[in-house]
């Protein structure tokens, strides 16, 4: 077993990892790090998002030797232990999470987009959340917390307002769509 020489937080680890261990199991059983859930197991609800290298990834997925010499942060790295993040103050103020299972994957989406591209348009904000799923509480207040902490990190803005272009909606058995009546 190889050593893995890996960043995470900006902490240096050198750990022992077996082959098959995911980056997701290595964050959670050999680092303690728990903020990135596993939810399906394969890469489909977003609940394991990190960061590596900048870029957003499903831990569940990524095998920890691919880690190896690269930067990981996760969303216990992304406060300081004075203040949030401006995203998770944004998320906070606009009260786009509820029961916080997705909420770690979802806030570093937002933050490889917001890295990425510091004024995103709602359709754009919606394409970078497209691979987290939320079944509490939807998606609209995420797509305007978004836009606030892209506010707050860049003074940017989308002369739209984000209420503008709504989610879509699959419809529901006997019509409707779940949404707001």
């Amino acid at each position: 077993m190889t050593p893995l020489r890996i960043t995470v937080n900006g902490r240096e680890h050198v750990l022992p990892a077996p082959p098959e261990t995911t980056l997701l199991a290595l964050l959670r059983e050999h680092l303690g790090l728990t903020g990135a859930k596993l939810g399906c197991d394969v890469g489909d609800c977003g609940a394991c998002t990190v960061l590596v290298d900048g870029l957003a990834v499903n831990a569940c997925l990524m095998l920890a030797a691919q880690a190896d010499g690269r930067s990981v942060l996760t969303i216990e790295g992304l406060a300081t232990p004075d203040a949030l993040h401006p995203i998770q103050q944004a998320f906070e103020r606009h009260a786009a999470l509820q029961c916080g299972f997705c909420g770690p994957g979802v806030i570093l989406s937002a933050k490889a987009l917001l890295d990425a591209n510091p004024a995103p348009t709602a359709a754009e904000i919606r394409e970078a959340l497209a691979g987290n799923l939320c079944r509490c509480t939807g998606y609209a207040k995420m797509i305007t917390a978004v836009h606030a902490a892209a506010q707050a990190l860049h003074g940017a803005t989308d002369e739209r307002s984000p209420r503008a272009t709504p989610v879509p909606r699959l419809p529901l058995p006997g019509g409707g769509t779940g949404g707001p009546r």
